[in-house]
């Protein structure tokens, strides 16, 4: 029973930590590289976050860094790892309207099946473009990393963005990688929490 009174709250933090990771599953990227419109002005120019809310389900966010507006034609560029999709609850902060420009290119960044275009351009560009996305038949994301696939050239997304200067506006297109991190780490984390419960088992009947 000493035993016991030791190990107890360490399995109980593990297995907790582990249950915490794994019911998480939100992935975020930077776009960090710009075309030659923007080169000259350092990024990451925004962030995008996927949750994923079911197999089929995700929210998408994309949030412009300080001193960058999203806005323009192909305002917000993705391309989805599905063969079909439904688009709700799509929000943008600028005051120009957003719709659905479908399948288009993003200037260097070759083509996306889902982008956004915001009327008209610096005026009515904003910092922050959201909405759900739902897979279609057959469509079974198994994290938030499966939701958004690589391009013809190798980019998950893509923004039009406005580089706010001193009395002056450049615009062009950043992209974001396709390159993601390791999807093992909370598959990893839960392992761990229940490889300790094996240890203290074995511990335990010592």
């Amino acid at each position: 029973m000493k035993k016991l009174k030791y190990i107890a709250p360490v399995l109980i933090a593990l297995v907790g930590l582990g249950l915490q990771q794994a019911k998480a599953d939100i992935y975020s990227f930077d776009l960090a590289t710009g075309n030659a419109a923007i080169s000259g002005f350092p990024g990451p120019y925004a962030n995008v976050s996927i949750d994923l809310t079911s197999s089929n389900t995700a929210t998408i966010t994309m949030t412009a860094y300080a001193g960058f507006l999203i806005g323009g034609g192909q305002a917000a560029d993705f391309n989805v790892n599905a063969s079909s999709w439904s688009i709700s609850n799509l929000a943008f902060n600028g005051t120009g309207a957003v719709s659905d420009g479908q399948s288009n290119n993003a200037d260097g960044f070759g083509s996306f099946n889902q982008t956004f275009d915001v009327f008209d351009g610096f005026t009515n560009a904003g910092t922050l473009l959201t909405f759900t996305l739902t897979g279609g038949a057959g469509t079974n994301w198994l994290n938030a990393m499966q939701v958004l696939i690589a391009n013809n050239k190798g980019w998950l997304a893509a923004a039009h963005i406005f580089v706010i200067g001193d009395q002056t506006v450049v615009t062009g297109f950043a992209g974001g990688p396709s390159t993601v991190p390791d999807g093992g780490t909370t598959v990893m984390l839960l392992g761990a929490a229940l490889g300790a419960l094996g240890m203290a088992r074995r511990f335990l009947m010592s």
